[in-house]
């Protein structure tokens, strides 16, 4: 699968199925941002399957608006004001985030809630590969990334007022309880690696619990990379953001990142660290755990985890494809039917089952 590198302007026009009222938009917006007026200039970009996101261009100043997709949803998913709740806490910390602005739980202002931040300039690096970028680039980006991991991770969730956003505990329990729902509620066809590792997984869970703010998507494609340099300016999408055990973003940024000889990689072309640059898997955690000062095994286990999360998500995405929720122009959703089942394969070889 060959992904571009984009920058955070690359946009769309709105989708047909993602339209809304402008004009409400505005009138809502400039009761609540200080400075906001309109008109304004909406865009789509060309990512955000799971919560359609919007660029809007008003006087001088960029933001982004993220909404709930129209149609029926699963339940507790597409959580756009768990992300803004996380993503406002996290801005009085070191954890480099977009400004937050407001959060409308109004579904009568554009048909469904939404959140506005600002926009931030950069690189959004989809390719786990990072191409066109020089060899010293791709480590330091990659090194970047275990920075901001530990940075997040050492954050004090109750001092950032995140006491009631997530039971302390039992994470991957919970975690896998969850998604065993939200596939069973999309799935379209049987896959017998999903139905052996949704009875492995709860099987095998690590006894020892550690609690942190966890972002449960972390990976390259939802941070955003300096204009010019190796470094990570913004996390985004923080969708699954919660209270929970951090060895799971470890275990799903390592997902992202094989070396030959591995477990396959679904999410890129080829395995990451077969190119000039790139540090090898065991030197990424070290720098996480010497930055953490955190413990990181099983690791198996929590790849094999991060593996099944992606190949639920996707499954829930090829779904509302399906049922004809996306509209004709996402066509590209109709690739996960062969995604899933790829992903599932993978986390299989990485939990050894």
């Amino acid at each position: 699968m060959t992904i571009e590198t984009t920058l955070t302007s690359d946009t769309i026009p709105v989708r047909e199925t993602h339209r809304f009222d402008v004009d409400a938009l505005e009138r809502y917006l400039a009761q609540r941002i200080p400075g906001f007026h309109g008109p304004i200039v909406v865009s789509q970009f060309q990512g955000g399957q799971s919560n359609p996101t919007y660029r809007l261009s008003a006087a001088g100043h960029e933001y982004v608006l993220r909404r709930k997709p129209p149609g029926k949803l699963l339940p507790s998913a597409h959580a756009v004001d768990r992300e803004y709740r996380i993503l406002t806490a996290l801005g009085r910390t070191d954890v480099p985030v977009p400004k937050t602005w407001v959060l409308c739980d109004d579904p009568d202002v554009i048909g469904t809630i939404f959140y506005v931040m600002d926009w931030v300039a950069g690189r959004i690096m989809v390719d786990p590969l990072l191409p066109g970028c020089l060899p010293a680039e791709r480590g330091a980006i990659y090194d970047s990334m275990s920075d901001v991991l530990s940075r997040l991770h050492r954050q004090d969730w109750k001092a950032l007022g995140l006491s009631d956003f997530g039971k302390p505990g039992s994470y991957f329990t919970r975690q896998i309880h969850r998604w065993t729902q939200q596939y069973r509620a999309s799935e379209t066809e049987r896959i017998e690696a999903m139905e052996q590792l949704m009875a492995w997984l709860p099987e095998h869970i690590p006894a020892d619990d550690q609690t942190t703010v966890v972002h449960g998507d972390f990976r390259l494609g939802n941070t955003i990379v300096h204009p010019r340099e190796p470094r990570i300016v913004a996390v985004l999408d923080w969708e699954m953001g919660a209270i929970g055990d951090p060895r799971a973003d470890v275990g799903y940024l390592l997902a992202t990142y094989s070396e030959p000889g591995g477990p396959p990689n679904p999410l890129g072309t080829s395995p990451v660290t077969s190119l000039p640059g790139f540090p090898p898997r065991a030197e990424l955690v070290e720098r996480y755990v010497e930055r953490s000062g955190r413990d990181v095994e099983p690791l198996a286990w929590f790849e094999a985890l991060a593996l099944w999360k992606a190949a639920v998500f996707c499954e829930a995405i090829y779904g509302r494809y399906v049922r004809g929720e996306l509209g004709a122009e996402d066509e590209r959703a109709a690739r996960f039917e062969e995604g899933v089942p790829y992903l599932a394969d993978a986390a299989a070889v990485a939990a050894g089952i």
